[in-house]
């Protein structure tokens, strides 16, 4: 089993800025890529931002040169920097993991959903 536990979120003020993080921990060989997403009552869950293994990354448009992701691979943990933020920015915000585990038959990749984050701008 592998868990996520995230925080960072809460109110703030259109323009202000938020970081949250999210720590993997559990019973897994190695972390492949780690993304965070969001999601408003009625919309579909959406991509943000991903950092894939070989530290690349990948920004949904409507948060590129404001959100920065990274990772701390000593921490398993996945960072999210949000900056400038808008109040279209309000959803609860999501950690996904893609790990490497075992499986009686070697090894599989899996992965899995943190409980989700409120992040509100608002003044």
């Amino acid at each position: 089993q592998v868990h996520l536990v995230e925080s960072g979120g809460g109110l703030v003020q259109p323009g202000g800025s938020l970081r949250l993080s999210c720590a993997a921990s559990g019973n897994f060989i190695s972390i492949y890529d780690m993304g965070w997403y969001r999601q408003t009552p009625g919309s579909q869950r959406e991509l943000i931002a991903r950092v894939f293994s070989d530290d690349s990354t990948t920004y949904a448009d409507s948060v590129k040169g404001r959100f920065t992701i990274s990772r701390d691979n000593a921490k398993n943990t996945a960072y999210l920097q949000m900056d400038t933020l808008k109040p279209e920015d309000t959803a609860v915000y999501y950690c996904n993991v893609d790990v490497r585990i075992n499986w009686p038959s070697g090894t599989a990749r899996r992965d899995y959903w943190g409980q989700g984050t409120q992040v509100t701008v608002s003044l």
